[in-house]
């Protein structure tokens, strides 16, 4: 994947046509990926850099606040550094400014396009437990499927929560454990009972399938767009 450093928009000479194309060529490289319906870890990466103009226009103690662990502490002193050479030159702010206003420009509507893609993907899955769900369903098993595999590939997940910023965040994390077969003896209600018998360390274990009729790159789209379906599904349903 083409690579913008965290602080592109910074680094070197400040220069309208330069930084342009650097960024023309990276956005290219994103939309080839899109074009494959990959989305991550692009799609991410676009959102990262765009919010990082954002936050340097507004000046909201930019890097400290917004994105600790990417940017290192060299990078935080250059961009506060640079921030005040901005205010104190107006040519320089005028360019800075071009700059950013047109790789936001750029950067949204690539955004879009990564979106519209995700909310494909979204709308085409399809939840349901599998059996019943205990009162903990923060650990389990999610079956994966789409429209091409002849196989259900089964990951182990774990919800966690983290703090950032004052607010709570849910993630997920997954382990792959095995295919099955997609056929008359491997339902999915099968396949649980094997997991429970083979695995002991989860006796009880929540069980969601997830499964679509269209088909998507796996790691790239299909397993990351699950994931956080399957954290809203379990959200929604404990509520």
């Amino acid at each position: 994947m083409g690579v913008l450093s965290e602080t592109w928009f910074a680094d070197g000479y400040i220069d309208f046509e330069q930084k342009k194309y650097t960024l023309l060529a990276y956005l290219q490289e994103i939309n080839r990926y899109f074009n494959q319906h990959m989305l991550y870890p692009q799609l991410a990466d676009v959102i990262f850099h765009y919010n990082n103009l954002v936050a340097f226009r507004e000046n909201k103690q930019f890097i400290q606040q917004h994105f600790p662990k990417r940017l290192t502490a060299l990078n935080m002193e250059k961009l506060q550094l640079l921030y005040e050479q901005m205010i104190a030159d107006d040519e320089l702010m005028q360019e800075l400014e071009s700059i950013i206003h047109y790789a936001m420009n750029k950067m949204n509507n690539t955004i879009k396009e990564g979106t519209e893609i995700y909310e494909l993907v979204e709308e085409s899955i399809n939840i349901a437990p599998v059996g019943l769900i205990p009162l903990d369903s923060q650990e389990g098993y999610l079956f994966l499927s789409d429209g091409r595999r002849r196989d259900t590939l089964v990951y182990e997940y774990r919800l966690t929560i983290f703090e950032r910023h004052d607010e709570k965040y849910r993630g997920i994390h997954t382990q792959y454990i095995e295919a099955y077969q997609k056929n008359l003896v491997y339902s999915c209600e099968h396949i649980k009972t094997l997991l429970i018998r083979q695995r002991k360390k989860l006796p009880n274990p929540a069980v969601y399938r997830i499964d679509t009729e269209l088909v998507f790159p796996l790691n790239e789209t299909l397993l990351p767009v699950a994931k956080r379906c399957l954290v809203k599904y379990i959200a929604r349903n404990a509520a």
